[in-house]
């Protein structure tokens, strides 16, 4: 505020009067100013409820996507999930809405209930039975004033598992331990807001599940029960049989939380289906390295099909991931936003794996995030992609335990990519697969990328190429070109360096042995896609 400077003249009287006109005027514009910046700081809390940004929504806010359930008794409006039965349309049984983009394993979910009648929970880790039946453990809670915030084991032998305010231990024999109380059973039922909304919140991380009503923790179970405690599953809203009922969920919200017990995360990503039977059966093929993971010391592993995962927390705790896809112009990860994240990722040193067709990038859609992930890849009018049978060697390293190693060759028919577009002296980048082309393949003639001279000059000179690598750099980076023949996931040298890559990529220890895994011919025939 620019003062007269004439009112420097007056007398002492009126310097204090203009002082304290001048001292109202400036109270005034920083009270406005105060509100101006308490309102901007509310604003953005009041337009999220509230709900911290790190927890993502599992409903998209405008209808039941990505969730199933039986349309009788499910419905969604003005971002309300309710469930309802009445007498003219009961359940005959307890029926769920089950969320059907992706299983939860270690996690942190917070929403909001109301209910009026009846009984009704959160399945989580759960199994589904079919026919929008499912069970497994059950944050539940009621219009009554018993359940709410009780464990239960739906549909399974244990039953109630903790009742409210209990800290409780399920032992190795399978006996229920009531080591204490979090909190007073009643005190927590008194707060709970009758046919009003209540805030509900499930944390799961290892053995370890904890429940919390408008943040008063209900239960404390330690779940070391070998033969019936869960690690992942499915999650899902209950509808309980009986009188009529309501149930009503908004705000739900999740985020995964880092694995316990120092075992790491593998996330498995199938594509779409593509090419004829027996080729490129993404589906089937990651379902077999899923198997193949399962029960390994240190490591869990799960997978999505068809693309992208339509889960938005899919790769939030994950230490590696794996896309086994079409790739080129039509690669799952081209978009921007989807570079973006997996950048985000391995700079915070989440392993990243391309398998076969995934190594295929455009140069100028994801080239150079390619060379920082992985070290190198499939470049179009540079790189070739012949069939040929390879006599296929294994330079000793970590990756290559167990698999055979040396001057000794694997024979193994495949579409083997070469020519990789490597970072510059390939910096970082070590070979773990090498073979020696036919000169036919370096012609050209059988690759529709191919013509590049760089590959035909190479023609009589037995040049050696790299046809699986690793990269060290912000994170562990893992390329293997084979893949094409889905058979190929029966030979046990194939597949071991590709399950060694995969816990390479997670800084998992590689056994000495390299990862055992036994694929049948009946487990080859399993999940092939539907083509002619």
């Amino acid at each position: 505020m620019r003062l007269n400077p004439i009112l420097f003249l007056a007398s002492n009287r009126s310097r204090c009067y203009f002082k304290s006109i001048h001292m109202i005027t400036f109270s005034r514009l920083f009270l406005r100013l105060a509100v101006s910046l308490s309102l901007l700081a509310v604003t953005p809390l009041q337009a999220d409820d509230g709900i911290d940004p790190t927890f993502k929504p599992l409903f998209n806010g405008k209808d039941l996507n990505g969730w199933e359930g039986n349309t009788n008794f499910w419905s969604f409006k003005d971002g309300i999930v309710e469930g309802r039965t009445t007498a003219e349309i009961p359940t005959k049984g307890n029926t769920f809405l089950i969320w059907r983009q992706g299983n939860v394993d270690d996690f942190e979910l917070r929403m909001s209930y109301r209910i009026v009648g009846g009984n009704s929970g959160v399945q989580y880790r759960s199994k589904d039975h079919g026919n929008f039946v499912v069970g497994g453990y059950q944050a539940d809670f009621e219009a009554g004033d018993t359940y709410s915030g009780i464990l239960y084991e739906e549909r399974g032998p244990r039953g109630i598992m903790a009742e409210r305010g209990q800290k409780v231990e399920w032992d190795k024999e399978g006996k229920k331990q009531v080591l204490g109380a979090v909190d007073d059973a009643k005190a927590i039922q008194a707060g709970i807001r009758k046919e009003e909304w209540n805030d509900y919140t499930i944390i799961v991380q290892g053995n370890r599940l904890i429940h919390k009503i408008n943040s008063m923790t209900t239960v404390d179970v330690t779940d070391n029960d070998p033969k019936n405690q869960v690690f992942a599953g499915v999650l899902a809203l209950q509808l309980h049989a009986g009188p009529p009922m309501v149930v009503q969920f908004k705000n739900v919200r999740m985020k995964r939380l880092k694995l316990s017990d120092d075992r790491k995360k593998i996330v498995l990503v199938a594509g779409k289906q593509s090419h004829s039977k027996g080729e490129h059966e993404f589906s089937a093929g990651v379902q077999l390295l899923n198997k193949c993971l399962t029960g390994l010391p240190g490591v869990f592993s799960t997978f999505y099909l068809n693309g992208w995962p339509a889960d938005i927390t899919a790769f939030d705790n994950a230490d590696s991931i794996l896309f086994y896809a079409d790739g080129g112009g039509g690669h799952p990860v081209i978009q921007p936003e989807r570079l973006a994240i997996l950048e985000a990722l391995a700079m915070k040193g989440v392993g990243l794996s391309f398998g076969h067709y995934g190594v295929e990038i455009p140069k100028d859609r994801g080239g150079k995030q390619f060379l920082k992930w992985i070290g190198g890849y499939f470049e179009e009018h540079w790189s070739v992609n012949p069939t040929w049978e390879a006599a296929v060697t294994f330079p000793t390293h970590e990756v290559t335990q167990g698999v055979t190693q040396g001057d000794v060759a694997v024979m193994i028919k495949d579409e083997w990519y070469y020519n990789m577009r490597f970072r510059t002296r390939m910096k970082g980048v070590e070979a773990v697969a090498i073979a020696t082309p036919p000169d036919s393949t370096r012609e050209g003639a059988d690759s529709p990328h191919g013509g590049n001279p760089f590959v035909r000059a190479q023609i009589g000179k037995e040049q050696r190429e790299t046809l699986a690598w690793v990269s060290h750099g912000a994170n562990r980076g893992f390329g293997f070109t084979g893949g094409h023949f889905h058979k190929n996931w029966g030979n046990e040298q194939f597949r071991k360096l590709v399950l060694n890559g995969l816990l390479w990529t997670a800084h998992v220890e590689v056994p000495e042995n390299g990862v055992e895994s036994v694929v049948t011919p009946e487990d080859l025939l399993k999940n092939l896609d539907p083509k002619k």
